[in-house]
Order: C-alpha cells, then structure tokens, then sequence
C-alpha cells in the first residue's frame, strides 16, 4: 500500500473531524441524561454514541497527524462518515426513535456536518499534493 503525504485540505478536514467527533463524543457522554428529555432521544443511545466517537475522533485524529497516510485509511474514513450521516437519517427515518423537534434538528444537522466531513476528506484526498509519492 503506497503511502503519500496528505495535502493542506485532506490533513485540516481529517483534524476537524476528530475534534468536532471527540468533542460530541465526550458531551454526548457526559450530558446524556441531560439532554435526553430535550431531544427526545433515549440516554442510553446518546451515551452509546459518544462511546464510538471518542475513540474514533482519536483514531482520525491520529491519521491526521500522519507525515504519510494511505488512500485505504482515509477511504475507510470517508466511509464511516457516510455510513454514518445515512444511519442517522434512517434512524430518524425508521420511528426507532421519537425525537422532538430538536432531536429531529439535532440528527440531521449532524449527519449534514459528517457529510460535509466525508466531502472535504474526499476533495483533499484528490489533491495533487495527495499524489502518491
């Protein structure tokens, strides 16, 4: 696997996904029973979340880091973002859940914003500086 050197807009939307991801993941943990009631979303599943996105912002966190990383890594990525921002709607979407208006708000905007992850990942991984080196 041919490793290269991520451009400028691949390691900043790599970085930003981490913080932001990390940072849900530990208020969605912390302030699940907090914020429950106000989404209409069951704790269990807002801490559930926030256990997977806290490892996961460090996991891409760390890629972002890299000197070097492989197109097989950050595809891996771009893919859980879109797997991600389309479990979202379909959870919304499959009356699992019965959020209030802000939880309705709260789902989609985030699976907007993993969305918008997953585009920059894939616009920066087809930079030229991304080109195999």
């Amino acid at each position: 696997m041919s490793a290269f050197h991520p451009s400028p807009l691949l390691r900043r939307a790599l970085l930003a996904d981490a913080v932001i991801s990390g940072a849900t993941g530990v208020l969605m943990l912390a302030g699940a029973n907090l914020v429950d009631g106000l989404l209409g979303l069951p704790a269990g599943l807002l801490r559930e979340t926030g256990i997977i996105l806290i490892p996961y912002g460090v996991l891409v966190g760390v890629l972002g880091l890299r000197e070097r990383v492989t197109a097989a890594a950050v595809w891996a990525v771009i893919a859980c973002n879109g797997l991600w921002a389309v479990g979202s709607i379909g959870l919304i979407a499959s009356a699992l859940v019965s959020p209030s208006i802000l939880g309705y708000a709260f789902v989609v905007a985030q699976a907007l914003v993993v969305a918008a992850f997953a585009e920059l990942q894939y616009m920066g991984l087809r930079r030229p500086a991304a080109v195999a080196a």
